[in-house]
């Protein structure tokens, strides 16, 4: 018979785990975290890329109307107009950022391009003969904008740069890649990068 007055002697009675329980359950919590946390920080990441995003969108689409109200948007009118409307903190002519998934870096020191500087650490590409050809609802500009405002190493991934497209009658749409479905004027040229498959909103990934 058990003497139940000393609890240390009863059979079900253990002070604690022993060291293969511990090391069991320390390997479980690893492989949970291992395979949670990154999902977590790239969770964290987009939201954050998206933010950045529809901050950026709303400055463009608030300088196109600002310049609207100082003059009509003419043919001529380039993402270089819009730059005085924009809130940014400097120019930069020497950076190199990531460009469009599928592709590597650009710079912002090749000839008639600049990259805006923005206060949420994204950088925005402007190339500066990129113009409306003709005022209707399929001429558009473009700005490139890297989230992260630096170059990932990669061709890929949720760091990699964004094209706004900024139409003519004031409509915004975004792709991860250079494809329009309506026309855009590079030295005066009309350009048309075929049908457009992505929304007008977007996700980094």
């Amino acid at each position: 018979m058990v003497d139940i007055t000393d609890m240390s002697r009863h059979p079900l009675y253990r002070t604690g785990f022993t060291l293969s329980e511990l090391l069991i359950a320390l390997t479980i919590l690893g492989v949970i975290a291992t395979v949670t946390i990154p999902k977590v920080l790239s969770s964290q990441q987009n939201s954050q890329f998206n933010a950045v995003g529809k901050e950026v969108i709303s400055m463009i689409s608030g300088s196109l109307s600002a310049y609207g109200l100082q003059g009509a948007v003419s043919s001529a009118t380039g993402p270089a107009d819009l730059t005085p409307f924009m809130n940014y903190v400097a120019v930069d002519t020497s950076k190199t950022i990531d460009s469009l998934p599928g592709l590597g870096s650009v710079s912002c020191a090749s000839a008639n391009r600049h990259c805006l500087l923005l206060h949420n650490g994204a950088v925005l590409r402007i190339t500066e003969f990129n113009h409306f050809c003709s005022i209707n609802n399929n001429q558009y500009i473009f700005f490139i904008l890297d989230a992260d405002g630096k170059y990932s190493g990669s061709t890929s991934g949720p760091g990699k740069a964004l094209q706004i497209n900024v139409f003519s009658n004031g409509r915004i749409s975004v792709s991860p890649e250079v494809a329009g479905g309506e026309d855009t004027c590079l030295s005066s040229v009309p350009q048309g990068w075929g049908p457009d498959p992505y929304p007008d909103w977007f996700s980094w990934n």
